[in-house]
């Protein structure tokens, strides 16, 4: 199990280097699909599809609006046709609730739209993020303060982890494993930063924003780790998905990722001039 994490670790790293730095229709498809395959683990998850029946109305509305705001985010010059997607979305599920009443419960309506914005919505900002100016150096801070923050949350919650940061969700991880991720994003920000500051064309010190911008992704990423774990608890399912050997679903390996997407997305745009 061990060796497959790790491959499959190995693999997701290569295909996130390939596509982020071609970006354009490549990234926005491999987006694209990975925000599919999560809506679709969510709808399982939450009781908004069924195991081994058809596509539903009110999981079709979502697939429809999550292209439809995909192609809002590649094609539209202006942001507010990606808002007006999410409000379709929105209305187009209670279209579904009203006229195949009662088809759905209403908590099944609320845990569609939930699940669109939860996973896809949140996912795009990765590539709203390449999108910017000075995206090709900025959308990696999303991985940083992600992925760099999970492995050395774990790496220090094994040597010295003593007190439990959420016991009644998950046991097994510590308020010092959560601070060494914290701080191990925050320097491996920094030295990014370092090595990008002529890059940025940039009087800013880089150095100093990419640590703030780290710092509050790894928080931010930990409450994303957490949240997706109590999903998980509430409805008593181990994972998400089998697509990914040796880590779940795509729920199960992003649930980081989607938090600090849109979080690094909003903090370059107020920082970073």
């Amino acid at each position: 199990m061990f060796k497959t994490r790790v491959l499959s670790s190995i693999f997701l790293v290569i295909m996130a280097l390939v596509t982020i730095f071609c970006g354009g229709y490549l990234l926005t498809a491999i987006l694209l699909f990975i925000s599919m395959v999560a809506y679709k683990e969510l709808s399982k998850a939450c009781g908004i599809h069924t195991e081994g029946k058809y596509i539903n109305a009110l999981e079709g509305t979502g697939y429809l609006g999550i292209l439809c705001y995909y192609g809002a985010v590649v094609f539209a010059e202006e942001a507010v046709l990606s808002f007006l997607c999410v409000l379709f979305v929105l209305i187009a599920s209670m279209f579904v609730y009203v006229f195949t009443f009662p088809r759905f419960r209403a908590e099944q309506v609320m845990a569609a739209f939930f699940s669109f914005v939860y996973a896809p919505v949140m996912i795009s900002f990765i590539l709203q993020t390449r999108q910017m100016e000075r995206g090709i150096y900025i959308v990696w801070m999303i991985f940083i303060s992600s992925w760099i923050c999970d492995s050395c949350a774990y790496l220090t919650g094994i040597k010295i982890g003593k007190h439990k940061l959420t016991p009644n969700l998950s046991p097994k991880k510590s308020i010092e494993g959560a601070i060494g991720g914290i701080v191990g994003s925050a320097v491996v920000g920094g030295l990014y930063g370092y090595f990008i500051t002529e890059k940025m064309s940039s009087e800013q010190d880089m150095i100093w924003i990419f640590v703030l911008i780290s710092s509050v992704g790894a928080i931010v990423s930990q409450i994303g780790d957490l949240a997706a774990s109590a999903i998980k608890r509430n409805h008593g399912i181990k994972d998400y998905g089998n697509l990914i050997p040796g880590h779940g679903g795509i729920m199960d390996r992003f649930d980081s990722v989607i938090f600090t997407a849109p979080m690094i997305y909003a903090l370059a745009v107020l920082l970073i001039e």
